[in-house]
């Protein structure tokens, strides 16, 4: 089971494996303090597209679409957190604001995808 939380939220029991999925470290966070089992910024999106979500060059739509393309050039990983999803509960981590249009989000969605 893939879950999306954001990485200020408190850490609860019921995560299971947590993973920020951010290619940057949160701000306010020291890495001492965040519980995370793994930072993974391989299933980030690249910075280019980040910023242009975040600059509002591209809408969501757009912005899942690119995604979902620089997704499929990482395979491996990806059906490597997603086999870890099938035996537990793992928990991607992400910064944004938006609880509905981040991300983590469109990530949970692929994984769920992979075989």
């Amino acid at each position: 089971m893939i879950h999306c939380k954001r990485v200020y939220d408190p850490a609860t029991a019921e995560d299971g494996y947590r993973v920020l999925v951010d290619r940057l470290w949160p701000r306010g966070i020291k890495k001492s303090e965040l519980a995370c089992d793994e930072w993974n910024k391989t299933l980030a999106p690249s910075t280019a597209l980040r910023k242009a979500f975040h600059g509002e060059a591209v809408d969501f739509a757009a912005f899942s679409e690119r995604y979902r393309d620089e997704l499929a050039t990482q395979q491996a990983e990806g059906r490597a957190l997603a086999a870890r999803g099938k035996t537990g509960t793992v928990t991607l981590l992400y910064a944004a604001k938006d609880t509905q249009h981040n991300h983590a989000r469109v990530l949970a969605e692929w994984l769920g995808t992979l075989g």
